[in-house]
C-alpha cells in the first residue's frame, strides 16, 4: 500500500542520493557551501521543481515551501538559486543543471533521515482534507469513490486514491485544486494542514470549513552529509533566524492569501450550490 509515510522515505532516499553523489566522492575536502561559492550559484535538490513562470501566463503560487526557503539560504550566501528534482524511480537523480550542494527532504517520526545530517527547517505538517459544510463525508474512509482535488507534485498525489480508494483530480497547483473544490468539481481538497488551515480563517472559505483529522506528520529538513560540519551551522543559523523571526509562519500566511486571491480572480463560475 502506497501511503504518505513510504513515498516520503522515497523521496528522502533520492535527495540523499543527489547530494550524497557530489559530496562523498570529495571526502569531504570541501564543504557544500565552498563547492556552491566556487561554482557561482546554490544548487539545491527537492521534490518537485517549480515550473519557471512565463510571461503572459497565469501566476500560480507554488505548490511546496521548499523552493522558497532554499531560496532564502541562497540569498544570504549572495548566491542564485537552481533547484534540481530527485526522481525517486532514477538510478542517478541528476539533471543535466548540475549536482546539488543541499537537499530538501521530507522524514517522519517513523522514517527519520539516515546516514545523513538532518537540519530542521521548523516546517511540520500532515495531510488535511476539506469540504463543503453540507458534506456527507466524515472519516478518511468516505473518500471512497469520490473525487479529490489534489496539486501536482504534491506529497498527497496517488496516496489518497491507494490508501483510501478515492478518485484523484490533480491539478498543476494548489489554487486550481482549491478552485475546482469551491466551483463543484470535487468532493474534497487535500494539501498540508498548516495552510489549509490559514485558508480557513478568511471568511470566503467559510462554507468549505468541514475538515478531516490531520494525518501523521512530516517534517521537512535541510539534508547535509555526515561530515560538512561548515554547511550544518551555516544552515542551523538560517533557520534559528526563521524561528526568530517566524519567516514560515508569514511565508504560509502570504502563500495562503495569494491563492485565495488567485482563486478569485480566477473564479468566474458561481459556488456550486
Amino acid at each position: 500500500m502506497h501511503t504518505v509515510s513510504t513515498h516520503a522515505s522515497r523521496i528522502a532516499a533520492a535527495v540523499l542520493a543527489a547530494l550524497f553523489g557530489s559530496a562523498c566522492t570529495a571526502a569531504t575536502a570541501d564543504s557544500a557551501l565552498d563547492r556552491a561559492r566556487q561554482r557561482g550559484k546554490l544548487v539545491a535538490a527537492v521534490d518537485h521543481v517549480v515550473p519557471e513562470y512565463k510571461a503572459g501566463t497565469k501566476f500560480r503560487t507554488p505548490e511546496a515551501i521548499d523552493t522558497a526557503l532554499a531560496d532564502d539560504a541562497a540569498k544570504r550566501l549572495n548566491l542564485p538559486l537552481t533547484t534540481v528534482r530527485a526522481d525517486p524511480n532514477a538510478a542517478t537523480p541528476f539533471t543535466p543543471a548540475g549536482k546539488a550542494d543541499i537537499a530538501l527532504a521530507i522524514v517522519t517520526d517513523a522514517n527519520p533521515l539516515r546516514n545523513a545530517i538532518a537540519v530542521p527547517t521548523g516546517y511540520r505538517a500532515g495531510p488535511m482534507a476539506i469540504m463543503r459544510t453540507d458534506t456527507t463525508i466524515k472519516t478518511w474512509e468516505h473518500l471512497k469513490d469520490r473525487k479529490v482535488c489534489v496539486a501536482e507534485g504534491g506529497r498527497y498525489v496517488g496516496t489518497i486514491a491507494s490508501k483510501y480508494g478515492a478518485i484523484e483530480q490533480v491539478y498543476k497547483s494548489p489554487t486550481d485544486a482549491l478552485l475546482n473544490l469551491r466551483i463543484g468539481t470535487c468532493d474534497a481538497a487535500v494539501h498540508d494542514d498548516v495552510l489549509l488551515e490559514e485558508m480557513l480563517k478568511l471568511p470566503e472559505w467559510k462554507k468549505f470549513s468541514a475538515r478531516l483529522p490531520t494525518g501523521p506528520r512530516h517534517t521537512l529538513v535541510f539534508a547535509v552529509p555526515a561530515g560538512d560540519t561548515r554547511t550544518e551551522t551555516f544552515l542551523r543559523q538560517v533557520t534559528a533566524e526563521w524561528r526568530s523571526s517566524r519567516y514560515l509562519n508569514q511565508h504560509i500566511t502570504k502563500a495562503a492569501r495569494s491563492i485565495a486571491f488567485e482563486i478569485y480572480l480566477d473564479q468566474d463560475v458561481p459556488d456550486c450550490h
